[in-house]
C-alpha cells in the first residue's frame, strides 16, 4: 500500500509538473514543489526539509557546478553574434544564394548552421524570423509554415543528430557514457539526414498544398524592412563559429587527450577521470575562444560591448536554473523508494532492448517537462547508470546510446506546452490553431519516429 501511494504521488507530480508549466509556472518554482509532494506520497512528510536542502538542493547543485560554465559561454556567444549582426548575416547570406525557388529549405539550412555552432533556438529565432519572413512574404508562402522551418533547422537534426554539435542535449551524454560530443557519428549523420530529409519532405508537399493561398493577409508581429548595411561580411560572421567548432574539436580530439591528468584523482578534483570532463573542458575552451574572436572582429558593431556581454550573462541564468532544478526534480524522485518500481517498470517496457527502452524514457519525460535537456537529465540522473549498465551487458556500444540518448531528447519534447514552441508562436505572430500541426510533424513526430525505429533496428539487428 505504501508503495502504491507512492507510485501515484510520482505520477501525480509528474502530472502536475506537465500541466503547471504548460499554464505559465516556471519550473524552478514547481520542481522543489512537486517533488516533495512525492516525497509526502511516499511517506516522508516528517523529511521533507532535509530531502529539499540534502537530495533537491544538492541535484541542483550538482548540474549548475558542471555545466553553468557552457551555459554561461553560451549565451554570451549567442548575444554576440545576435548584436553583432552576424547571425543574421549568415541566415541573409544562405537564403539569398539559395534562391526564391528553395525559401523553406534556405531557412532551415541558415537555422541548422546555426544551431549546430551552439546559438540556441531562442537566438535563431529572432535573427532569422525577419529575413524568413520578407523571403516567404516574396515568394509568397504561406507565413504559418515560418515556425516550422525555423524549428526543424534549429531544434533537430542539428542540435541532437549531427556530431560535435555544440549543444548541452550533446553535451550532458558525455558525463554519464564516458563519450565526446563526436559520439556514433555515422548514426547520427544518418539519422539527422532521415529527420531533414523527411522534414523537407513534409514541408515542400505543404507548401504545394498551400498554391493559392499565399503569404496571408492581417499577420501581426510583421518584421520592419530589414535593414543590412551594418551587417558584418559574411566571412567575418561565420568565422566565430569556425572558431568554435574547429576549437571544440582541436581540444577534445587532439589536446585533452595527450594531458597527463592523473591528478584528477586526487580527492579535492573530486576523485574523477578526464573522460568525464573532456568534452566539458572541451567546449568551455571552445567558446571562450569563440567569444575572444566575435568581440574582436565585430568590436566596431557592437552599440556597447558591456550591456551585450551583460545581457548574455544575465539570460544564461534562467536555463541554467530550470534545466537544474529538474535534474533536482528527478534525483529526488529517483531517491525514493517507490520508484525502483517505476525504475523496473520502464526498463522492463524493453529489456532486451535497452536502446529502445532510454528512447522510451527520455522522449516521455522531455514531453512532460516541455525541455529537451530536462527531460534527458532527468531521465539520465535516475536510470543513467542503470542504461550503462544494461547497454554493457547487451555488448551495445555507449557512443551509440550517447546519440540515441541526444536525439531522444529533441523529440516528444515540442508538445504544445513547450517553452520554445510559445515563445517561437508569439514572436512569429501566430497561433496553434494556425501552425502547430506542420511544426509537431517535423520537430515531433518524423525525429521521434526516426530514432525509435533506429534504435529497435540496432538493437535487434546490429548489437
Amino acid at each position: 500500500m505504501e508503495h502504491l501511494a507512492g507510485i501515484l504521488g510520482i505520477l501525480l507530480s509528474l502530472i502536475l509538473l506537465m500541466t503547471l508549466a504548460y499554464r505559465g509556472i516556471s519550473v524552478i518554482i514547481l520542481a522543489p514543489l512537486l517533488a516533495l509532494l512525492a516525497v509526502l506520497f511516499s511517506g516522508g512528510g516528517h523529511q521533507l526539509l532535509a530531502v529539499y536542502t540534502q537530495v533537491f538542493m544538492y541535484g541542483v547543485l550538482g548540474f549548475v557546478v558542471k555545466y553553468f560554465p557552457v551555459f554561461l559561454l553560451g549565451a554570451i556567444f549567442g548575444r554576440l553574434m545576435d548584436d553583432s549582426g552576424s547571425a543574421r548575416r549568415i541566415a541573409l547570406t544562405i537564403l539569398e544564394k539559395m534562391g526564391q525557388t528553395r525559401v523553406i529549405a534556405a531557412v532551415v539550412v541558415s537555422c541548422g548552421i546555426l544551431s549546430y555552432g551552439g546559438i540556441s533556438i531562442f537566438i535563431i529565432v529572432f535573427a532569422v524570423y525577419p529575413i524568413a519572413a520578407s523571403m516567404f512574404r516574396d515568394a509568397d508562402i504561406p507565413k504559418r509554415l515560418i515556425p516550422a522551418a525555423i524549428g526543424m533547422g534549429g531544434g533537430t537534426f542539428a542540435m541532437t543528430c549531427f556530431p560535435g554539435a555544440v549543444q548541452i542535449h550533446n553535451i550532458i551524454p558525455t558525463t554519464y557514457f564516458g563519450t565526446d560530443l563526436y559520439a556514433a557519428p555515422l548514426l547520427g549523420i544518418v539519422c539527422g539526414l532521415l529527420m531533414g530529409g523527411g522534414g523537407l519532405a513534409w514541408l515542400h508537399r505543404q507548401e504545394r498544398a498551400c498554391a493559392g493561398e499565399g503569404y496571408g493577409t492581417g499577420h501581426i508581429n510583421e518584421p520592419a524592412e530589414l535593414e543590412t548595411s551594418r551587417l558584418p561580411p559574411l566571412g567575418v560572421a561565420l568565422l566565430p563559429l569556425g572558431v568554435v567548432i574547429g576549437t571544440n574539436f582541436l581540444f577534445s580530439e587532439v589536446l585533452i587527450p595527450g594531458w597527463d591528468t592523473s591528478y584528477l584523482a586526487d580527492e579535492k578534483f573530486g576523485s574523477t577521470s578526464i573522460e568525464s570532463l573532456r568534452s566539458i573542458w572541451a567546449i568551455i575552451a571552445a567558446l571562450f575562444f569563440g567569444n575572444i574572436v566575435a568581440m574582436l572582429v565585430n568590436r566596431k558593431r557592437y552599440a556597447k560591448l558591456s550591456n551585450t556581454l551583460s545581457t548574455g550573462a544575465s539570460s544564461s541564468m534562467l536555463p541554467t536554473f530550470n534545466t537544474g532544478s529538474e535534474v533536482g526534480y528527478g534525483v529526488t524522485i529517483a531517491s525514493l523508494a517507490a520508484f525502483a518500481l517505476i525504475k523496473s517498470a520502464v526498463v522492463n517496457v524493453a529489456p532486451e532492448y535497452p536502446l529502445v527502452s532510454a528512447s522510451v524514457a527520455v522522449n516521455v519525460l522531455a514531453g512532460i517537462t516541455g525541455s529537451a535537456s530536462g527531460g534527458m537529465s532527468i531521465a539520465l540522473a535516475a536510470l543513467g547508470d542503470t542504461y550503462k549498465q544494461l547497454a554493457i551487458d547487451h555488448g551495445i556500444s555507449l557512443e551509440w546510446l550517447h546519440r540515441i540518448v541526444a536525439m531522444s531528447s529533441g523529440g516528444l519534447d515540442t508538445l504544445p506546452h513547450n517553452g520554445a514552441v510559445i515563445a517561437m508562436l508569439m514572436i512569429c505572430g501566430l497561433t496553434h490553431r494556425q501552425s502547430y500541426k506542420d511544426f509537431a510533424m517535423v520537430t515531433l513526430v518524423i525525429p521521434f519516429s526516426v530514432v525509435i525505429v533506429v534504435a529497435l533496428l540496432l538493437s535487434m539487428f546490429v548489437a
